[in-house]
């Protein structure tokens, strides 16, 4: 089947694309020469480029703008639904890859959309859903799921073996040997490399490692200790402040929608 992303009929300004995995899953590096919404209706997705990682839950979504290579990656079982837009419709949607949170008429909008073949007519009812789908997709809100890669050899030594390791609680002072600079240099470029202080950039990717646990069916329990906290109430509480809500309701309840969709 051809791939959809590179369809560049511009008569068609979304087409789609659905996948179902029973069993954790890897699509290796690639591109598209349309931007693509990564959305995954249950499960949970990783998106993977040179510059970070995106973790996308079922309330949320990776936008991934055209000719990005990525990686995706589920930790288990996931139904992937993907939409794909032509790069003459993009205009005032991000140049970046970003998590976007997905609300319910969005949802079903995409839903919808995946039901349908992509050799529909430009002027008939599927091609109006799709200017809908346009519309919703200008109000896209970008949520705080990506964490950013260092690159810089010395940061990278330490981002590296949390990445491998996100319960390590050894602090900067510590890494200095290891790393080949001071805790006052490793500080500064996490800074520099990142937008985040080192503690910043550590909560993120403990917060990312987690989700991608939860949905892969570990329990609160397992994770907490996995990502380095003492106790399932003291990760409770971090999920519940970064998030807004606990990881038991984050997984089964839809965001809020916006007050213009009622």
């Amino acid at each position: 089947m051809p791939d959809p992303g590179n369809l560049l009929d511009p008569k068609r300004p979304i087409v789609t694309l659905a996948r179902d995995t029973s069993a954790p899953h890897y699509f290796p590096l690639h591109q598209h020469a349309r931007a693509q919404l990564v959305y995954a209706s249950a499960g949970v997705l990783t998106v993977v480029t040179t510059q970070g990682t995106w973790v996308v839950p079922p309330q949320q979504a990776v936008w991934v703008p055209a000719g990005i290579k990525h990686e995706v990656r589920s930790p288990g079982p996931v139904s992937m639904r993907s939409l794909y837009i032509h790069p003459a419709v993009t205009q005032g949607l991000p140049t970046y890859c970003c998590v976007v949170t997905i609300t319910p008429l969005l949802r079903e909008l995409i839903l919808e959309a995946v039901s349908l073949l992509n050799d529909y007519r430009p002027d008939g009812e599927e091609s109006r859903l799709m200017h809908v789908i346009l519309d919703k997709l200008q109000a896209l809100e970008p949520t705080p799921l990506h964490l950013p890669f260092p690159q810089d050899p010395r940061v990278k030594t330490v981002s590296d073996a949390l990445v491998a390791n996100p319960a390590d609680d050894r602090d900067l002072e510590v890494w200095a040997d290891s790393a080949g600079a001071s805790s006052r240099t490793l500080a500064r470029l996490f800074v520099k490399e990142t937008g985040l202080t080192f503690g910043a950039w550590r909560q993120r990717l403990r917060l990312l490692a987690a989700i991608s646990r939860l949905g892969a069916g570990q329990p609160v329990s397992t994770v907490s200790y996995e990502t380095g906290y003492h106790s399932p109430s003291a990760f409770i509480a971090m999920f519940k402040r970064t998030l807004g809500m606990p990881p038991g309701r984050y997984f089964r309840s839809p965001p809020t929608p916006p007050a213009d969709e009622g």
